[in-house]
């Protein structure tokens, strides 16, 4: 919710600035940059503290960044653009270390997936809640209402401590070298994480892309007010949370996880070439229908992949491997929106940008198809 505050209410953020919502790429690019080094840290930093206390640690972050993006200024707004990806970065790599260590192997993608409906649901609150606050008490109340419940929610889980971060050990001393070559290492020396992670990049991109520019696309292109555009994201994110539970549940009863994320990256061209063509008279009955699809898809594959890099990962490597690939993807989230920006310009529309991510969900398709002919030849039982 902490990282989606602001493309949620981007024209009038961008409004009180005096900046175009062109820039929004730019706020995005700055968040996973930060989120990305961070995650890096976060192997090393979960056996240090424990996961719980990482993500104590992110949520106090991500609430200094609220605060300072309440600040009408675009130096305030890209520092705290900074602190929520420092936020936000470590909390994967610190509940996988968990999941990993507690939940049953043929259950993964499922937990994992159930675990990953946080970040669609935390969308749907601030595509819900933020707009109408912003009417309510102004865009800069809501976000530091949202950075106050970031504070609550450090303090609430504190009590899990003792007992989930029993493994912590005081002798580790993360460092930043060892903490980017060892999981980048890990993942570019293994043939499967390296091909999953180049998928993420791809999966990121149309993800953020979504989520940061939706509300923007509907209140620009197609003329909705910013009360309905940020009820139709939420729409798109609930597509995220029924995605991601159930191809989780599928990808453990009928699938296999790459055969699972086939379909996820066939769904995405077509929630992205349908969201390219809808027009301002567009019916309500084609327009949410293709939304939740989108959604589904391009919000929904995390938790099968995360749930396959934990099974892939040399044991007692989860978190490290879970790094590794995270930065991979984050480099997608960077890279992504800023290039999305950019096309929007170029064509005029922020439709026309949605219909390229089609093509990117065809490149992920034949990539996994590879990935999966290559496994069979190598491994049959696979």
């Amino acid at each position: 919710m902490a990282l989606l505050n602001l493309p949620v209410v981007a024209p009038e953020v961008a409004k009180a600035v005096g900046l175009s919502t062109n820039y929004l790429g730019a706020y995005v690019a700055l968040v996973y940059f930060a989120a990305m080094i961070a995650t890096l840290l976060g192997g090393a930093a979960v056996k240090r503290w424990g996961a719980i206390r990482l993500s104590q640690a992110g949520l106090l972050s991500a609430a200094i960044g609220l605060f300072l993006c309440a600040i009408p200024h675009p130096f305030t707004i890209a520092l705290g653009a900074l602190f929520i990806g420092a936020g936000y970065g470590p909390i994967t790599p610190a509940s996988s270390h968990l999941l990993i260590k507690t939940t049953p192997p043929e259950k993964l993608s499922f937990v994992f997936s159930v675990k990953q409906t946080g970040v669609p649901l935390g969308g749907m609150i601030a595509g819900a809640l933020v707009p109408s606050l912003d009417i309510a008490i102004g865009w800069q109340l809501a976000f530091i209402s949202s950075g106050v419940a970031c504070l609550l929610c450090a303090w609430a889980v504190q009590p899990l401590r003792a007992g989930l971060d029993d493994d912590r050990d005081p002798t580790v001393k993360p460092s930043l070298a060892a903490s980017v070559v060892q999981p980048l290492r890990l993942i570019f020396e293994h043939t499967g994480l390296r091909a999953l992670s180049m998928t993420s990049f791809l999966f990121a991109v149309c993800q953020m892309s979504l989520m940061a520019y939706l509300v923007t696309f509907l209140f620009e292109d197609l003329g909705w007010s910013l009360v309905a555009a940020g009820a139709a994201l939420t729409v798109a994110q609930a597509g995220g949370v029924i995605g991601r539970i159930l191809w989780g549940y599928v990808a453990d009863r009928w699938l296999t996880p790459t055969v699972m994320l086939i379909v996820i990256a066939l769904l995405l061209t077509v929630g992205a070439v349908g969201t390219a063509l809808l027009r301002p008279d567009s019916s309500p009955w084609i327009l949410f229908p293709v939304l939740v699809i989108f959604g589904a898809s391009a919000i929904g594959w995390n938790g099968v992949f995360l749930a396959q890099i934990a099974r892939l990962a040399p044991v007692g490597q989860a978190s490290v491997a879970t790094g590794g690939t995270l930065c991979i993807t984050f480099l997608g989230v960077v890279l992504g929106p800023p290039l999305f920006g950019v096309l929007a310009g170029v064509f005029n529309s922020y439709g026309a940008s949605y219909g390229v991510l089609g093509l990117f969900g065809l490149v992920i398709t034949i990539m996994l198809v590879r990935l999966r002919s290559t496994s069979r030849a190598t491994s049959p039982q696979s």
